[in-house]
């Protein structure tokens, strides 16, 4: 599965994120959405069906509440090395369907608004259960807002060879900044601090090494990947926000920098421009540059390798992956989306954007990278 569709084994909207960022005026609202990413070749396809209703309980409180429901389809990697180089990569076919709710209730006071969330996804092998709490708060006559936030997420994952569930939790924190520049420009600065614990392998994901059975005859072995049972992950978020009124526009531009202690280090660049097309119409081209490094641990094959792979992961040394979400790659996404205003009470709104993933190691096959088509529609109505 690519990288874009990881977060479906977990629960997005639960996660410590940036809901201040742009917080608008409180409104009774239902709004349903439908996304069809499909990836080429015949690889996955993820059709994802929500609803969210926002709910304003007096003048100063709002109650959130949402559903999801994700089908996914298709054949992914399953990390063994293709038979010649460069050449397709062994897939695994996989059918699952996830159920997934959240909910989020907010208080406002004179400068300090409180939101405490929580969630639950469900998959037939894997459930995440969360919270969070997080706080906004106005200085500066509301030119400065001081964002900061925790959430936990404790997971339970089936694994094939363990009859209990194995268990998995994450603790994220964060903390930022926006500032009011001008009456036309903001800027925002985020910092999130993130410990996972648990089981962190895929159980679905394999490992090859060419073995000596006996004295003079090597077959070739399949092992489950071993990843370490911790993972600690800083992100740093840097954002701009400008409004240029004679274009009846506005440019939001941002750059993440993410690193943790698997090795990863990644970069990303995200620019929407927003374009006012009439009265009731507007539309939105966006541009998002993903790039990073391996982790320490990826192997294309064991073989040729000082690595003496286990029988069962352990989450302890050593360890090693196949996995192509952990190589060096990097990752294209551009697309265009219209929000229609159809009246003052119905929205509606249509995205369409190609998904490119291309590895730059030099050693993975091209194969095992996909390219996707992603078509989102969605419908809100304003009570």
């Amino acid at each position: 599965m690519s990288p874009r569709f990881c977060q479906l084994r977990s629960i997005a909207a639960l996660l410590v994120g940036l809901a201040f960022v742009r917080e608008t005026r409180a409104e009774d609202t239902v709004s349903v959405k439908y996304q069809d990413y499909r990836e080429t070749g015949g690889r996955i396809s993820v059709r994802v069906s929500s609803v969210l209703f926002a709910k304003d309980l007096g003048a100063a409180m709002q109650l959130k509440v949402g559903g999801v429901v994700d089908t996914i389809v298709g054949a992914t990697p399953n990390g063994l090395p293709p038979a010649t180089p460069d050449g397709p990569v062994p897939l695994s076919t996989l059918a699952e369907e996830r159920k997934a709710w959240n909910a989020e209730f907010a208080r406002q006071w004179s400068r300090v608004k409180i939101a405490l969330g929580a969630a639950q996804s469900r998959e037939s092998d894997y459930v995440s259960t969360g919270w969070s709490v997080n706080t906004l708060t106005d200085f500066n006559e509301k030119n400065t807002n001081h964002t900061h936030g925790v959430a936990q997420l404790d997971d339970e994952v089936k694994v094939a060879f363990q009859t209990d569930w194995m268990e998995k939790r994450t603790l994220d924190f964060i903390v930022g900044v926006t500032q009011l520049v001008d009456p036309l420009t903001s800027v925002s600065f985020y910092l999130t601090h993130s410990r996972a614990d648990g089981y962190l392998s895929d159980p679905y994901k394999l490992v090859q090494k060419r073995v000596e059975v006996f004295p003079g005859l090597f077959l070739r072995r399949s092992f489950g990947e071993n990843r370490p049972d911790s993972r600690i992950k800083w992100i740093a978020l840097a954002a701009l926000n400008r409004s240029f009124p004679s274009f009846n526009g506005a440019l939001d531009a941002s750059y993440r920098y993410h690193r943790d202690d698997f090795g990863v280090r990644s970069h990303m660049v995200n620019l929407e421009w927003f374009q006012q097309v009439g009265a009731r119409l507007l539309l939105r081209p966006s541009f998002r540059y993903f790039v990073q490094d391996a982790a320490d641990f990826y192997f294309l094959t064991l073989t040729g390798t000082n690595v003496t792979p286990n029988d069962q992961p352990t989450g302890q040394t050593p360890f090693y992956s196949a996995d192509y979400r952990l190589s060096a790659l990097e990752t294209l996404t551009y697309g265009l989306k219209a929000i229609w205003s159809m009246t003052d009470a119905w929205q509606f709104d249509a995205a369409i954007e190609r998904y490119v993933m291309r590895g730059r190691d030099g050693v993975t096959s091209p194969y095992a990278y996909p390219d996707a088509n992603i078509v989102t529609v969605g419908i809100k109505f304003t009570f």
